[in-house]
């Protein structure tokens, strides 16, 4: 019977959830704000483990750009806090990346409804002028 899920999966929830406690609880650096950890790939051999995070109240390219650059070279603190909370033999190395997807779909959100209004904004007219 096949496992329901792979150990990559299972060591990238248990490293997101600890290292969500350990941003908002350790880390107090004023470049990194309010930090959300969206998602954690681990990769195959466990050796590395790319981790999505997103900040709250940062918008601009620079600052998210310098926030992501703290967290890399904090990586190594926060990877020895992680080594004493989750059990492994090995943690893996921690590289962070900045998760554009809630912008992406932000932005998808407002063409859509731009593109509702327009359409509706037609019909109404062409209703308009059938009259």
């Amino acid at each position: 019977m096949a496992r329901e899920f792979k150990r990559t999966d299972r060591v990238g929830d248990e490293i997101q959830r600890e290292l969500a406690l350990l941003l908002q609880r350790e880390v107090k650096d004023p470049r990194v704000p309010m930090t959300t950890v969206s998602a954690v790939k681990v990769s195959r051999d466990l050796l590395n483990a790319n981790v999505y995070v997103t900040f709250l109240g940062r918008d601009n390219a620079e600052q998210i750009a310098d926030a992501v650059s703290v967290l890399n070279h904090m990586s190594g603190f926060l990877r020895s806090m992680l080594a004493q909370r989750v059990r492994m033999r090995q943690l893996p190395r921690l590289m962070f990346h900045y998760d554009d997807s809630l912008s992406r779909g932000r932005h998808l959100s407002s063409l859509i409804d731009t593109a509702i209004a327009t359409d509706a904004a037609r019909h109404a007219a062409a209703a308009g002028e059938e009259e």
